[in-house]
């Protein structure tokens, strides 16, 4: 049996991806004012968190693992809780965060902050939302079809090229809100003020995401 997916179907698949990259949400969301606050990229670097978050719950939906948050309401609850509480760490840290300037080896001027603290972010922000995982178990297999071989190879080929869709779309709101970060570097004031923002919108976040249903 051929297991390769047709062309026209992961091209379906790919425009679908971009679409579903450009809606608003919380790993977008990061990646706009992590490149507003300390460039570009700091936003590609945060991407590259969240993609390899991606392969976490691509790998969970070819190995069956995703269906577990499906069918348990507490393995759901738990992991959704670990991920609220975690941006809401993100948004005390927003709230009590000053101006931030970018050095060249990566730190913010405040040496709080590295390149592989963003990526880790990125990572974790990803994983811990199990509503991702139910997305990729409703979504991928769509897709798929069992008439073409193994459904798991299958799956990870959909979740790569979901991957590569991800990175397109959040690489260039990096880049778009880092120029804007250019802007705003020079004002202590603007930069405070996105921090609030961007805390606000952890907070919001959290609390949607400590009362999604399955």
């Amino acid at each position: 049996m051929d297991t390769m997916i047709p062309i026209d179907t992961l091209g379906v698949f790919f425009a679908a991806s971009l679409v579903l990259g450009l809606a608003p949400g919380p790993d977008n969301i990061f990646v706009l004012t992590q490149s507003a606050l300390r460039g570009a990229l700091a936003g590609l670097i945060v991407t590259l968190g969240l993609s390899t978050g991606l392969v976490v719950h691509t790998t969970a939906v070819a190995l069956g693992v995703a269906a577990i948050f499906q069918a348990s309401a507490l393995a759901f609850t738990m992991l959704k809780l670990i991920g609220a509480a975690y941006l809401a760490y993100l948004a005390w840290h927003a709230f009590r965060a000053s101006a931030v300037g970018m050095s060249n080896d990566g730190k913010t001027d405040f040496g709080s902050i590295t390149n592989w603290h963003l990526y880790r972010r990125g990572i974790i922000m990803n994983v811990t939302n199990p509503k991702v995982s139910i997305f990729f178990l409703a979504f991928l297999p769509q897709f798929a079809d069992p008439a073409r071989g193994s459904l798991s190879l299958q799956m990870m080929l959909l979740g790569g090229v979901f991957i590569v869709a991800t990175l397109l779309v959040f690489g260039g709101v990096a880049l778009i809100a880092g120029r804007l970060g250019e802007w705003l570097k020079h004002s202590d004031k603007a930069q405070r003020l996105i921090n609030r923002i961007a805390g606000t919108v952890f907070i919001l976040l959290a609390l949607k995401l400590a009362s999604a249903e399955r």
